[in-house]
């Protein structure tokens, strides 16, 4: 028998690799897929609770306004705590908000289940990335990154086409309570399947502080983008039923494109993330957003731009997260990349809470020609943030 770590034991190593690899890709589905329902299903979340225009996006600021505060005090729990624990409580959570949603008789209740949903989204980020750097090797660290990020996207995948389809035959609510049944299926699979967490951590976890350096500029960066992504995310189905002509299912198909071509970007960017090219990533992807902000806001006189709008949107600024999270996993000093992780994060999530609540007058008035431009304006700043900082890198200036 081949001692470990020769060839003979690679097979296994290589199973263990996709395992992790599927547990995490899911966890970042679960942690945002109410993002993704809430925007997919909007048009039915209106007729049947008869919530606004303006309420269907407060739902999505009061969810990430929760995780944006609570991501800094994720981050040490991660940190503190060990993957497996956190990615068990994340699921959990995430399932508990889905049933809490499909069960809302009203606006109160659906805003208390998305504010509940912004816990699995404070834990994903620090969580999974931990879970990476504690069980994958550094060479495939950029490539698992990628995948476990596009989790997310697959989650949109899911809710703009097998549960809209499902919400089209059995109703909305049975499309909800489905995927927290997997939620919470899946939290028992990762307590099933992860490694059992130390009784302590091997270091102590870092103090909170503020953001620093590379982690500051990165969270400026990411929430600029994520003002823009979240606007798209929530309004674009909506968007499509009421400006485009486009039935509910069709409209909640462009969701899905959106996150189908977010799950190949992810992957692809990523493993192009390598150290001296990731750097110049973040302009270059939101300049590739600002694009495709320009094509929704077209669709007005050309219906369907916004098919390639929503494959640009996946292609360049969702990708632009996952990038992200490579530069934070390749610079963060030690002991601090959960910690780091969340911050960058948090940026992210302030930018999904205040995106929808400034874009939801457009909406609410019907000038969504405006309201994408807004987007546009967010996606350029970003790009604006990313080329700066990459500058002052590459000079070696303290940031």
């Amino acid at each position: 028998m081949a001692p470990p770590g020769t060839a003979a034991s690679a097979p296994t190593a290589d199973r263990g690799d996709r395992r992790l690899v599927v547990l995490l890709t899911g966890a970042m589905a679960f942690s945002m897929l109410q993002l993704f329902l809430l925007g997919a299903l909007g048009p039915r979340l209106v007729a049947d609770l008869g919530v606004s225009p303006t309420v269907l996006g407060l739902t999505t600021t009061v969810g990430f306004g929760t995780a944006a505060l609570l991501s800094p005090i994720g981050g040490r729990i991660v940190d503190l705590t060990g993957p497996r624990r956190s990615l068990v409580l994340l699921l959990t959570a995430s399932a508990a908000a889905l049933a809490a949603i499909g069960a809302a008789p009203g606006a109160t209740v659906l805003l208390c289940a998305v504010a509940l949903g912004g816990l699995p989204q404070a834990l994903a980020n620090p969580a999974t990335n931990k879970a990476v750097l504690a069980a994958v090797a550094p060479e495939r660290r950029g490539a698992v990154t990628g995948l476990k990020q596009s989790g997310v996207q697959l989650g949109a995948f899911a809710a703009g086409l097998p549960l809209a389809a499902l919400a089209a035959g059995l109703g909305w609510r049975a499309a909800v309570w489905t995927a927290a049944a997997a939620a919470l299926l899946a939290a028992g699979w990762a307590h099933r399947v992860l490694p059992v967490d130390p009784v302590r951590p091997a270091a102590p976890a870092p103090a909170l502080r503020a953001p620093r350096g590379m982690t500051a500029w990165l969270c400026a960066y990411s929430l600029l983008l994520g003002a823009g992504i979240a606007s798209v995310n929530t309004y674009l189905a909506l968007y499509g039923v009421r400006e485009l002509g486009l039935g509910s299912t069709v409209a909640a198909a462009l969701v899905a494109v959106l996150g189908l071509t977010g799950i190949a970007g992810r992957v692809c960017w990523s493993r192009a993330a390598r150290p001296g090219r990731a750097e110049r990533l973040p302009a270059l992807l939101a300049g590739g957003a600002l694009l495709a902000a320009a094509l929704l806001a077209a669709a007005q006189w050309a219906v369907p731009l916004v098919w390639a709008g929503a494959v640009a949107v996946g292609v360049f600024a969702v990708s632009a997260n996952a990038v992200s999270m490579v530069l934070v996993m390749q610079r963060a000093t030690p002991g601090r990349a959960g910690q780091d992780s969340a911050l960058v994060a948090a940026g992210f999530f302030g930018g999904f809470a205040v995106g929808p609540a400034v874009f939801a007058p457009f909406a609410e008035s019907g000038h969504y020609g405006a309201g994408w431009l807004l987007v546009g304006a967010e996606f350029a700043l970003a790009a604006v943030v990313g080329y700066t900082w990459a500058r002052r890198d590459a000079r070696g200036e303290p940031a």
